[in-house]
């Protein structure tokens, strides 16, 4: 009876797992949808599998290939035109005789968290920063002071964005003459 106590109680081996592999490309099944998420080695998986079909099938696997493959040129070549077109504005706006705030809109456009940004902005210029909405229903950065050349150096340099595609607008009160 003590030996077969002490048996029970003894730690097993390790068994051995049986992995089912895919016959086309080798890959576990376990792993497989994490594999077609890899653009390249999906279209070698997709061909690799296009031999165990019939021609039709083929051939309309192909067309679909390279319908979707058009397709994703052409969105990054109209997200790129987009971006290339969209405009920063940025608006120095009076609030109270001379205290001012900077106002930045079209940030969104050229792929930037507009919260980040704004963070950004209020350690960058010691000021008080925030996104707020605009009354056409888009987003905006309002900053306060008067940082409009600050902020257009910023965006140009750090962000990337085009000189040619910021504008910089700033209301200026005209003295009367009198």
């Amino acid at each position: 009876m003590a030996e077969t106590a002490h048996a029970e109680a003894a730690p097993t081996e390790p068994q051995a797992r049986q992995v089912v592999y895919c016959s086309a490309n080798l890959i576990p099944h376990s792993l497989f949808r994490a594999f077609l998420t890899l653009p390249a080695i999906r279209v070698e998986a997709i061909n690799a599998s296009l031999s165990t079909l019939s021609i039709d099938a083929q051939k309309r696997a192909q067309k679909d290939a390279a319908k979707k493959e058009a397709k994703a040129a052409a969105s990054e070549a109209k997200e790129a035109e987009a971006k290339k077109a969209a405009m920063v504005i940025i608006k120095r706006v009076e609030r109270n005789k001379r205290k001012y705030v900077t106002e930045v809109s079209g940030l969104e456009a050229h792929g930037m968290d507009l919260k980040k940004v704004a963070k950004e902005f209020g350690k960058k210029f010691a000021t008080g920063s925030s996104v707020t909405k605009t009354a056409s229903g888009g987003e905006e950065i309002v900053v306060q002071g008067d940082n409009s050349d600050d902020i257009l150096d910023w965006v140009v340099d750090v962000a990337g964005v085009p000189d040619e595609n910021v504008k910089c607008i700033e209301d200026k009160k005209k003295k009367s003459a009198g």
